[in-house]
């Protein structure tokens, strides 16, 4: 059991805001924290793994990690952590990359093999992929074992199908050792994938805390489709509006009214939502 009760002011581009968190997370579950940019997130992460102060307490089963009276140095807390940039030591191999978190050659040969990557363990870090180097970054997280892993959007950087790939390989990875897990993530089909609880922050707070299903999908009533997008541009047609907006990396357009187009402005955020017709599935 994680118990985690922060509290922290943070000065973003939004201006002052109170970072104000206290909630608890069990052994072997999958946490998203999601949300919207300069909401908190990667800060409470970065607290979590001591490496940012905040007055509260972080306790992981018996152990304080940080109260009043203490803060455990982070590299004394039991935490595996992926960043964004790999954080790949340049001038060591895949092999020695892994072996310098933790001498175990068994485990070393283990998570590479699984990961498609033990062919490579030679290799320096500037020949292989984003999506190789994401994979080391993951592999050597993971070789001491954490009790916890942090990850912060660590697929963010890659194409769509080396995002599912890693996707894949990480929920293996968190079956075969229960690892806890706390990922940010604005990705909505990856935390859906991933995530068995996730929590949202607004501007430091907790507004929603629940399954994937619970928080990501925000259809209500006959709904049957809803999406949220930016409002990028308004056509007249003949005698008819229509909308443009930008909903995940596609473009739609949406036939409206022109009492609508009176209430909208370029550059808003909207949600688009349908309810009585018959969708078709291509693949």
């Amino acid at each position: 059991m994680i118990k985690i009760d922060i509290k922290k002011q943070l000065h973003g581009a939004n201006g002052d805001m109170d970072l104000n968190v206290n909630f608890e997370i069990n052994q072997g579950d999958f946490i998203t924290l999601a949300g919207q940019s300069g909401s908190g997130k990667t800060t409470l992460l970065r607290i979590i793994a001591g490496l940012e102060a905040a007055s509260g307490t972080i306790q992981v089963d018996d152990e304080i990690w940080m109260d009043s009276k203490t803060t455990l140095p982070s590299q004394k807390r039991d935490i595996g952590f992926v960043f964004q940039d790999y954080a790949l030591f340049p001038n060591m191999s895949v092999e020695e990359n892994l072996l310098f978190v933790s001498k175990d050659k068994e485990l070393c040969e283990h998570l590479l093999t699984i990961t498609d990557l033990i062919t490579l363990k030679n290799r320096m870090p500037n020949t292989l992929s984003g999506g190789q180097k994401q994979r080391v970054s993951l592999c050597r997280a993971l070789m001491n074992r954490p009790k916890l892993l942090l990850m912060d959007e660590p697929l963010s950087a890659l194409d769509p199908s080396m995002r599912t790939k890693l996707q894949n390989e990480i929920l293996t990875l968190h079956k075969e050792f229960n690892t806890t897990i706390i990922m940010v993530s604005h990705d909505p089909s990856e935390i859906y994938r991933l995530s068995n609880r996730v929590i949202n922050l607004h501007y430091g707070k907790i507004t929603k805390d629940g399954s994937a299903k619970e928080v990501l999908l925000q259809t209500s009533g006959s709904q049957k489709f809803s999406f949220e997008g930016e409002l990028l541009d308004i056509r007249k047609i003949d005698v008819i509006y229509v909308a443009v907006i930008s909903i995940g990396q596609q473009l739609v357009e949406v036939v409206i009214s022109e009492n609508e187009k009176e209430n909208l402005t370029i550059g808003q955020i909207v949600r688009v939502s349908a309810k009585a017709f018959t969708p078709i599935i291509a693949g």
